[in-house]
């Protein structure tokens, strides 16, 4: 007897990867590695006059080495036909290592994926003029998607990073943002590890259990609060990938700690609709963007 959830799932994930990779308007390097890249799209179609606002995408894939940009670039162009000019950030994922005991790619490296967040960040102010002249970096949303939200959190929470955080990582002051839109993110790494999300994809991201305590304090957003930072939450009910009950954890934290975070939870809706331009919840999904953005 087959789970209509999983079938629910399995049909999400299958159109949301049915359409074909968009290429981007240009392309700009923040490093020497060859996911050190940021693909550039220019807004188009009728949107607001002027300079656009600048949407910073991240995406996901549990850290792991074979999901790139490559699958989110439909939400790309989805959001650049908005009348956004947007801004796709590759970064290293998998381990460029063998790892003791662990099957197939295992998520994250440690501390590139952070490195390459941090660094991408940093390099936009350069970046965008020579590549994306149409954007207004004074407003700037960065959205991510699953283990891409979770990294849009925390680049949104540099400047919150403890004092013995790499030089690299941690800001003086809070990133110049409009706001943060995190898609379904890994957004409490005690509660995805509870519920096992992607096969324990946090712990594997923090190096295992014997770096676990020690690392947690420097990636985990659900304890990188309070930031400052105007932040919305945007969530499937029906999301059996990374549960709506993480999110709700991850907001409960941000109440504790005196800050309000905006949290939409999408009746029917599962993990993929969210970057699906298909599907209805991507138009959720823009206007999310829009409110902080405009």
């Amino acid at each position: 007897m087959t789970d209509p959830a999983v079938e629910r799932d399995a049909a999400e994930a299958a159109s949301a990867f049915a359409h074909p990779p968009v290429a981007p308007d240009a392309t700009g390097a923040y490093g020497n590695h060859p996911d050190q890249v940021i693909d550039f799209y220019a807004p188009r179609g009728g949107g607001v006059a002027g300079a656009a606002p600048l949407v910073v995408l991240l995406h996901g894939g549990a850290w792991r080495a074979p999901y790139d940009r490559h699958h989110i670039t439909p939400l790309a162009d989805f959001l650049a036909r908005r009348g956004f000019a947007v801004a796709n950030v590759e970064y290293r994922r998998g381990s460029s290592l063998p790892h003791q005991n662990a099957e197939g790619h295992v998520a994250g490296r440690w501390p590139e994926t952070f490195d390459d967040v941090a660094a991408a960040m940093d390099a936009l102010p350069e970046l965008v003029p020579a590549h994306l002249p149409q954007a207004d970096t004074r407003r700037t949303v960065i959205t991510g998607h699953s283990a891409g939200g979770h990294l849009a959190l925390w680049a949104s929470a540099r400047h919150v990073l403890p004092p013995a955080s790499p030089d690299a990582w941690r800001l003086p002051s809070p990133p110049l943002l409009r706001g943060v839109v995190a898609l379904a993110p890994i957004a409490d790494f005690v509660a995805a590890e509870e519920l096992g999300v992607c096969g324990g994809a946090s712990g594997q991201l923090l190096g295992g259990a014997e770096q676990w305590a020690q690392r947690l304090p420097f990636a985990d957003p659900a304890v990188l609060l309070p930031t400052g930072i105007a932040t919305a939450v945007v969530h499937g009910r029906e999301d059996i990938v990374v549960p709506s009950s993480v999110a709700e954890s991850y907001v409960a934290a941000a109440a504790k700690a005196g800050e309000t975070v905006g949290l939409t939870l999408l009746d029917g809706v599962g993990h993929f609709p969210l970057i699906d331009p298909a599907a209805d919840a991507c138009a959720v999904v823009a206007e999310e963007i829009s409110q902080l953005a405009w």
